[in-house]
């Protein structure tokens, strides 16, 4: 395994894999000004991808993103497409568009999140972390399986998950928690950074034989995005004891330059060409529990999302 831990910067990793980043094209979620996602893109900028395309609801916050990465790199084009993940009807017009702009994804990060909001459901009737974080991303990914699979073996799809998966499992008779009466917003954020990594298990057993890897990850608790912007400040004190209720425990500290290391080493390392489906932290592959790592669970959560979203998709 390359010699990166809690400290790498996401710099360090592109440094490392210039030629896995040198004029291929990338897709990410997420990506507003003074997000991972934004800083993700400028690292992979420095190396001089072909194309990055960046998703987000917010052209304002997004603009200035795709201005720094043409900065650094003339060569590179970027482009903003409007979605919101907690829409499908978002979802099936963005796909779209990124379609109409290319003919292959080498690498596709579904980075955007959102955390601890109070409850509500999306236009779908989905609560709306489980739908924003996790059926959205299912559904882009499945819409722009052409292009990842036009990249040939190689290609990656990248979730990024959070170590608070461990607050819930997926409620696979229950993804509403009984229309709100049994609510909590931390385990509704835990179900769907669990569905995180069984999308991940599910690609990579259902994509093996095209040589197309899925990594999922814990960036880090990176306390300088707009991450928490969602939290309804009446939640920190639910959530700080839930760390000791659940056993779970509180994430180390990363600036952002060390919080974007592991998603591009999920997206770039070759070393993990073998390792497929893994989970990773502090840029290495970390178990998960068996509830969020199981292929039959990985295979439940599938067909609960293409009941959802109304389409059946089969590799």
């Amino acid at each position: 395994m390359s010699n990166f831990g809690a400290s790498t910067t996401g710099k360090e990793v592109v440094s490392a894999y210039p030629e896995q980043v040198a004029g291929r094209t990338f897709a990410i979620t997420g990506a507003s000004v003074g997000g991972i996602g934004a800083y993700v893109a400028y690292c992979l900028a420095a190396a001089h991808p072909a194309t990055i395309i960046l998703l987000g609801r917010n052209e304002a916050k997004v603009s200035p993103v795709v201005e720094t990465i043409q900065q650094i790199s003339s060569s590179t084009k970027a482009h903003f497409v409007k979605v919101d993940l907690a829409s499908t009807a978002s979802v099936r017009v963005a796909a779209a568009e990124v379609q109409k702009l290319v003919t292959k994804i080498d690498v596709l990060i579904n980075n955007a999140g959102i955390m601890g909001p109070k409850l509500s459901l999306t236009p779908d009737g989905v609560e709306s972390q489980f739908g924003a974080n996790h059926i959205g991303h299912f559904l882009l990914t499945n819409l722009l399986m052409p292009q990842i699979e036009a990249t040939g073996r190689g290609g990656r799809i990248v979730n990024v998950s959070s170590l608070l998966y461990q607050f819930s499992a997926v409620r696979f008779d229950d993804h509403n928690f009984s229309n709100g009466e049994t609510f909590n917003t931390w385990e509704a954020y835990g179900q769907s950074k669990t569905a995180n990594i069984l999308f991940s298990v599910a690609l990579a057993k259902k994509l093996a034989g095209k040589g197309i890897k899925s990594f999922s990850l814990h960036p880090g608790n990176i306390q300088d995005t707009n991450l928490s912007a969602t939290i309804d400040p009446s939640e920190w004190p639910i959530v700080g004891a839930m760390f000791g209720e659940k056993n779970v425990e509180l994430p180390k500290a990363k600036t952002i330059e060390q919080g974007s290391a592991t998603t591009l080493v999920a997206a770039l390392d070759p070393v993990l060409d073998n390792l497929s489906g893994a989970f990773l932290d502090d840029c290495k592959p970390s178990k998960a529990l068996e509830y969020a790592s199981s292929f039959e669970n990985a295979e439940k959560l599938w067909a609960l999302s293409e009941r959802i979203v109304g389409e059946k998709f089969t590799y």
